[in-house]
């Protein structure tokens, strides 16, 4: 029997808000001592009142309309009512019958080959705190409880773990360009429940699922699904598929899924209106003014970065995952009409420069007007590209100096004057007699080394087309 696989995602972001969903507590609980971001409404006290929290709302529509949803003017907040011992108040404040959107849609490309994921809706709701287990016992921490959570619920429309993969990936870039949640997997902020069942070829109908609860990374999120679909595709095989609906976790160690308890249906969790929250009532004139905010999606920013400024592949695809260095990409391309050494300096020296001084792109001095006044200065023979990227580009990173500035106090401009470039050539041939010979030998490659020796002479100052065209001369 030929089998298909049917799998829909659950995805939960943590929305990247300076307050809790509906308290004032902080939202940042990273890296905090435990139960120290907390207070009487997010760890469920009696007669505690929520207010929901207008950034979030904002937030998860704006990443809602990203994913081409249709948005409800009216919605409710529900309690979904069950016991676990990270939900200190017993239950927890979701969305059921009436979220704030539904109905979108996401373009994934797999092996070439462009897919639509439905995406059934787009709800928001508070998260749990976190229990960490060990052989002595559980620890509760409830910093984490009351979070603002968007839970993105997809159509079963994927068909194997790599779509699955691939439709996550995506997934997450949108909500970043949105601003929505910074999706960041080492912190928990995404987390994934996948449900997987398989069906005959042809067949039309869904047949019993195990849905696999918290994945926290895109490798687990394929490796389960793998393991998952594995077990069920035995059981189908042995005549005897699965009749129920089961959750199920995933062991890392192990590379295994295993049971936990059968599948809960909605009238397990008593869902009714929440009663402390009104309804949430958005206007024509909040939505036309958000929608304003809404980017271009990462797909549209890759297959335009292609066209329209000619990079390759690795490079609109660096773009296409983060918005804040495509859009200082693009203001330095257009500016200096030069997208391939704006792209290496934005993609490349930028992120290395960044990297090596642990800060952030918010954090850097260097900002798109020192980099379009150092391209200019590069294009028009001031300086040269290799100087402007080993030294130009550090003393803008510790200083934030113009690059015209530190060119002048530094003494680095470009040498194009010839008969001082013929100097340093000459003293460079006599320098490499071997790489000479080989290159009136024909071997071309030897002339690096001559290069290089005028390089060191000139510190770096030689204009580079000036130094080849000298050395060809001279060596001819």
């Amino acid at each position: 029997m030929e089998l298909e696989t049917i799998i829909g995602l659950e995805i939960h972001a943590e929305m990247s808000t300076r307050t809790k969903m509906f308290c004032s507590c902080n939202n940042d609980k990273f890296a905090k001592e435990p139960n120290t971001n907390v207070c009487p409404i997010c760890m469920g006290f009696p007669g505690m009142l929520p207010a929901a929290n207008g950034e979030s709302i904002k937030k998860g529509v704006i990443a809602a309309m990203a994913l081409n949803c249709t948005i409800r003017k009216h919605s409710k907040f529900d309690r979904k009512n069950y016991f676990y011992p990270d939900l200190p108040s017993g239950y927890q404040i979701s969305q059921y019958d009436e979220p704030v959107s539904e109905h979108g849609y996401l373009e994934i490309i797999v092996k070439g080959e462009k897919k639509r994921i439905g995406i059934t809706r787009l709800h928001l709701e508070n998260d749990a705190g976190k229990l960490s287990h060990s052989t002595q016992g559980t620890l509760l921490d409830f910093n984490r409880a009351g979070k603002p959570l968007m839970e993105i619920v997809s159509d079963p429309d994927l068909r194997n773990s790599e779509e699955a993969k691939e439709y996550a990936q995506s997934v997450q870039k949108i909500v970043r360009y949105c601003g929505s949640s910074d999706c960041d997997m080492e912190k928990g902020q995404m987390r994934f429940d996948a449900s997987v069942s398989l069906r005959p070829v042809g067949d039309t109908k869904l047949y019993p699922r195990a849905e696999i609860k918290n994945l926290n990374s895109f490798r687990s999120l394929e490796s389960a699904i793998e393991c998952e679909i594995a077990k069920q595709r035995e059981l189908w095989e042995a005549g005897t598929p699965p009749t129920i609906e089961t959750t199920v976790g995933w062991d890392e160690l192990k590379g295994q899924t295993y049971l936990m308890r059968e599948k809960e249906s909605a009238a397990d969790y008593r869902y009714f209106p929440e009663p402390d929250l009104p309804p949430l009532e958005l206007t024509d004139e909040q939505l036309e003014e958000w929608k304003k905010e809404v980017p271009e999606s990462p797909l549209v920013v890759y297959e335009r970065f292609l066209g329209e400024y000619s990079l390759s592949e690795a490079e609109a695809r660096f773009f296409a995952e983060d918005s804040r260095f495509a859009k200082l990409f693009e203001e330095v391309a257009k500016a200096t009409k030069n997208p391939k050494t704006a792209s290496s300096f934005v993609g490349t020296v930028m992120v290395s420069r960044l990297k090596e001084s642990g800060k952030n792109l918010s954090d850097s001095p260097v900002t798109a007007m020192h980099l379009i006044e150092l391209i200019q200065m590069i294009d028009s023979g001031a300086i040269s590209n290799n100087v402007a990227k080993s030294t130009i580009f550090d003393h803008m990173m510790e200083s934030g100096k113009m690059p015209k500035q530190i060119v002048e106090e530094q003494g680095l401009s470009q040498v194009s004057d010839t008969s001082a470039i013929e100097e340093f050539c000459k003293k460079a041939i006599a320098a490499n007699p071997t790489a000479v010979a080989d290159v009136k030998a024909g071997k071309t490659k030897a002339m690096a080394a001559i290069v290089g020796t005028v390089m060191k002479e000139s510190k770096g100052k030689a204009n580079p087309q000036m130094v080849n065209e000298l050395l060809t001369k001279l060596l001819s």
